[in-house]
């Protein structure tokens, strides 16, 4: 059996590389311009084209944004235009509406077979387990339980889920270092149980969008498992296909 060759990597994905790590080390934050394209240049003594290259996939892939005239920026989940990334639920009238955020519970629990297969942690490892509903013009829309590592949420508690006025996902940013990267999704359709109808204030039995997301950080990392009812009487799931 013949040997397998190594892997050929294009420059510009090795300095996209090397720039990923300054992401994931918190050299460059969220929000923070990055070195301009000429001193990044320098520092990975490769030509600027080359570092265009990179920005350019990166930029593609949400982690950097480009501000005409003002430089390249890490990614945040703190700007406006972020919060329909994870967020795909649209109006039936077509107007976006940024959700309201409302803790229902949180607490601190071991980790069952299901979450440690999710989250790729250790059974019985500590989890924290939040409950939360998306108002939509003060109307509960979704409502959703979210399992998050414990040794990376540390502190999390309901008091700092009262005192948060932004995204969740802007919370987890701020607060704990961690920026969600990318997510995988799976959907179906099913029935409202009667919590689930108390909580959306929905007959028991009304049809509910199931979707289940696992969301992952740098170096594809899981870092949050979410079950989410979705009422879509009113909305519907946009995903653009491209």
């Amino acid at each position: 059996m013949r040997p397998e060759s190594p892997t050929f990597s294009p420059l510009y994905r090795q300095i996209k590389k090397l720039m990923v790590n300054s992401l994931q080390s918190a050299e460059w934050r969220p929000g923070q311009a990055i070195p301009s394209e000429q001193e990044l240049a320098l520092r990975f003594n490769v030509s600027q084209g080359t570092v265009r290259k990179a920005i350019d996939e990166l930029a593609a892939e949400n982690l950097l944004v480009r501000k005409q005239g003002k430089g390249t920026f890490v990614a945040s989940h703190n700007d406006p235009r972020s919060m329909f990334r994870f967020l795909r639920l649209v109006p039936t009238d077509g107007e976006l509406v940024h959700p309201q955020s409302v803790p229902l519970d949180c607490w601190k629990a071991k980790a069952g077979n299901e979450a440690a297969r999710m989250l790729g942690i250790e059974l019985g490892a500590p989890v924290i387990i939040l409950r939360r509903t998306l108002r939509f013009s003060s109307k509960p829309v979704v409502v959703d339980e979210i399992y998050l590592p414990g040794e990376i949420f540390q502190g999390l508690t309901m008091e700092v889920l009262q005192g948060e006025q932004g995204s969740l996902y802007g919370l987890f940013e701020a607060r704990f270092g961690v920026r969600m990267i990318r997510a995988e999704e799976h959907i179906r359709a099913v029935a409202a149980d009667r919590m689930v109808s108390e909580t959306l204030g929905v007959s028991e039995g009304t049809p509910l969008l199931s979707v289940e997301r696992v969301t992952y950080t740098y170096g594809d990392r899981p870092v949050e498992w979410r079950r989410g009812l979705y009422c879509t009487a009113e909305h519907y799931y946009l995903n653009e296909l491209s």
